[in-house]
């Protein structure tokens, strides 16, 4: 799965900080459905001894683009994704399931509507020219060749037709209680309908969590 992809590319090749660049995430900010269904599936995550980077203070986000960035772009990239949302309208926002990597990454899975795919490309596009040019692809992508022309072009496998949308509760878990849990969440799916409210801008820890809002931008 694409998303095994993302973990491996934020666990190897994503510091929060590396010299002069810096790993940004722009994604889009959920509105108060989605955070509740996180919200429940943590307590009971919880519940089985295992705390949620929600449970842990970190801000329910939907990756569109994670790649990084010199430290002097900054400025540039809140200029640029300020000019994309302004012209944005909030559009619908579906969690449907959870699902588990053979790394132990629980996710909540959400649908990757036309309207959300187009955002993620739009704000690709956007962001990628300030990127930083020079990071190389991790000694993973060996093993799925097909993704390295989109890392090479974009700094991230997980672009355009790549694209896989979720909203991450843990990461390399060893609690035996996650079993029993996805078990019961194939029972009864966790689900949410909601809204994409805006894009923010997110200093990122290895995990992929924003440890730094840098901005943040709500639709009209």
């Amino acid at each position: 799965m694409l998303r095994y992809a993302l973990c491996a590319l934020i666990a190897t090749t994503v510091p929060a900080h590396a010299g002069d660049t810096v790993s940004i995430d722009i994604y889009a900010i959920p509105s108060r459905p989605v955070v509740e269904a996180v919200a429940q599936a943590s307590e009971k995550l919880g519940k089985r001894g295992m705390k949620t980077f929600y449970a842990q203070g970190h801000a329910v986000h939907a990756t569109l683009y994670l790649t990084q960035y010199p430290s002097s772009a900054t400025p540039a990239l809140k200029a640029a994704i300020a000019r994309l949302a302004k012209s944005g309208k909030r559009f619908p926002l579906t969690v449907g399931g959870a699902e588990r990597t053979v790394s132990n990454w629980l996710f909540l899975k959400v649908q990757r509507s036309p309207d959300l795919q187009r955002l993620a490309d739009q704000v690709t596009l956007a962001a990628e020219p300030l990127r930083d040019h020079t990071v190389s692809p991790p000694g993973w992508m060996k093993d799925y060749p097909a993704k390295l022309p989109a890392f090479e072009r974009y700094g991230s496998p997980n672009v355009f037709a790549q694209f896989e949308p979720h909203l991450t509760l843990l990461a390399n878990e060893t609690n035996p209680g996650l079993g029993a849990f996805v078990a019961e969440a194939e029972q009864s799916r966790p689900e949410a309908r909601g809204q994409v409210e805006g894009i923010g801008i997110g200093i990122v820890d290895a995990n992929g969590q924003i440890v730094k809002t840098v901005a943040e931008y709500r639709f009209r």
